[in-house]
Order: C-alpha cells, then sequence, then structure tokens
C-alpha cells in the first residue's frame, strides 16, 4: 500500500509540475507589455525598469525558476487591476466555493448512488424507465440554461426562491439567507445526480453478472445480503474516479453557474478577471483548477486502492 501511494504521489507531482510548466507559458503568451499595462504613458525607460523590477528581464529559465517558488509559497501573484494580491482576491471567494461545491457534490452522490443501484437491481421495471428518463434529462441539459430555466420558473413565476445568490460572509449567508442559495446547488445537484445515477447503473449492472454473486446466491443469501455485501462495495470501485474527477469538473461548471446566479465565488471572479483583462487572476485560478483536479485523481487511486486491495498491486 505504500509503494503505491508513494508511485501515486510521484506521479501527480511530476504532473503538477506539467500543469506550472504551462500556465507560465500562456503568462509568457499575455498580448502586450505589462509595463504598458500597469502605466499606459510609460516611455522606454519607464518601461526597462518596471520590466527590470518584475524580473522580467532574466532568463526565461530564471523568471520559471522564481514562479515555481512563488506557487510553492502559495504565492499566487499580484492582480493589477485590483491592486491587490490574487491570495486576498480569492480569499474572499474559496468559502463560497467550498459550500457550493461541497453540499452539491456530496448531495448527488448521495441520493444517486441509491437510486442508480435500485435501478440497477429492478432494471428493465417502469422504475427504472422513469430514472433513465430523468437522469437523461438533467445529463443532457446544459447546466448554465437549467439554471436560467429555474430561475425562470422558482424565481420570476412563483416568487419562491431568490434569483440571485446572497452577498456576504459563508457564515451569515448560511444562517440568514440560505434560501438564495437553494437555486445554485438545484441545479449543480442535479446535473451531477444525472451523471452519477447512470454510471452508478451501468456499473452496478455489469457487477451484478460476476460469479461471485452467483455463488453468494447459491450459497443462501438473501437479495439485500447480495447487494450490500457484494453488489454495491465492487460498484462503488469505477464510482471513485468519477467522483474524484467531479471535484474540478464541478469548480469549472461554476464558471456559468455563478455568473447565472451571481454568486460571488471564484467562477465568478474568472469571468470578471477574463473581461476585465485581469490576466495574473485568470492564470492563478487555471493553476487552482490544474491543482485540484491532480488531487481529485490521486484521491481517486486512493480510493481504488481502499475499495480493491488488488490494485495495489
Amino acid at each position: 500500500m505504500a509503494r503505491y501511494l508513494v508511485r501515486r504521489v510521484l506521479q501527480a507531482i511530476l504532473v503538477l509540475i506539467g500543469v506550472s510548466i504551462i500556465a507560465f507559458i500562456l503568462r509568457a503568451l499575455i498580448p502586450g507589455n505589462l509595463a504598458k499595462y500597469l502605466d499606459p504613458h510609460a516611455g522606454p525607460i519607464q518601461i526597462r525598469a518596471i520590466d527590470h523590477q518584475l524580473g522580467l528581464d532574466r532568463p526565461l529559465y530564471v523568471q520559471y525558476w522564481k514562479f515555481v517558488v512563488a506557487l510553492v509559497h502559495g504565492n499566487l501573484g499580484h492582480s493589477y487591476y485590483y491592486n491587490q494580491s490574487v491570495n486576498s482576491l480569492l480569499g474572499h471567494e474559496w468559502p463560497r466555493d467550498v459550500i457550493l461545491i461541497g453540499i452539491s457534490l456530496a448531495l448527488s452522490v448521495v441520493v444517486a448512488i441509491p437510486v442508480g443501484l435500485l435501478q440497477a437491481v429492478k432494471r428493465n421495471s417502469a422504475g427504472d424507465y422513469i430514472g433513465a428518463v430523468v437522469a437523461f434529462f438533467f445529463y443532457a441539459i446544459p447546466d448554465f440554461v437549467l439554471g436560467v430555466v429555474l430561475v425562470s420558473f422558482l424565481a420570476i413565476d412563483v416568487h419562491v426562491f431568490p434569483a440571485t445568490a446572497p452577498d456576504g460572509s459563508v457564515g451569515n449567508v448560511i444562517v440568514h439567507f440560505f434560501p438564495g442559495l437553494v437555486l445554485p446547488l438545484a441545479t449543480e445537484i442535479l446535473v451531477g445526480y444525472a451523471a452519477f445515477s447512470r454510471y452508478m447503473r451501468s456499473s452496478a449492472i455489469d457487477t451484478l453478472t460476476q460469479d461471485y454473486v452467483r455463488t453468494a446466491r447459491a450459497k443462501g443469501l438473501s437479495g439485500r445480503q447480495v447487494v450490500t455485501r457484494h453488489v454495491l462495495r465492487n460498484s462503488l470501485i469505477p464510482m471513485a474516479t468519477l467522483i474524484g474527477l467531479s471535484v474540478p469538473a464541478i469548480l469549472t461548471s461554476g464558471l456559468l453557474i455563478e455568473s447565472v446566479f451571481n454568486f460571488q465565488g471564484i467562477g465568478y471572479q474568472a469571468v470578471q478577471s477574463a473581461l476585465n483583462g485581469d490576466y495574473p487572476t485568470v492564470l492563478a485560478i487555471t493553476v487552482i483548477i490544474g491543482a485540484i483536479t491532480v488531487l481529485g485523481n490521486l484521491l481517486a487511486d486512493v480510493a481504488y486502492a481502499v475499495l480493491d486491495p488488488r490494485i495495489r498491486y
């Protein structure tokens, strides 16, 4: 187990190095001169002085080393548009994303796994067909379109929930303005549920055809015991990859969903920074998403090893 984890961690580190190289190349490809961005009226002397101050006149390998050292120390750069560090800028948004992503991912998984398992056990029944239609509907519709539909129906027509998410600290929003989070959460949960339930159903159906399941039934185990002891755990093995990769997927889908609901998170900040030409903030968010993707893959590998001891060898 230890050797398996060491190999996976080393692979994750190599991928992170690749992410940092791509981010550095993207930074170098930013159009125009940074000095001109900071001071549109800067002359040649001022441009050289700013380039020297920022280290842009150094060799590329030196610039990359400084870039990596800054990332290792948690320094994501400086937003010249907002005139503050990216760390402080994103420090106000990431707790809200943790709430949105954490609650939506947990609820979609908690609902999708038993529903998908039940569909597999009762496959080709009326309930299975209804569940398939519902899952395919939410899987096919884009998340931002679903968000607009929910706003139009539940906020504008029926006036049940607010059309926009509340602003303020995380604790204050959860305690006093939680209804404003219902529509963003519902959008993420429905889209996630559609993917998880279909994947869980397919995995469970494949597991039900295995020889050890037939052997368990031949030994006299009840249907519930077969499902809970054998089918459920083995069906979760492929789900581990999907769940691990869903964390960055939900974060990137927030780019549009947070804009639809005016949810002040990292996704909303990424869109605003791109519109304002705040490239350092956009690149910092890109690095964060890349790191979360690598972390999600690593957690999926660990879950594989826990659920199936054969993977360790």
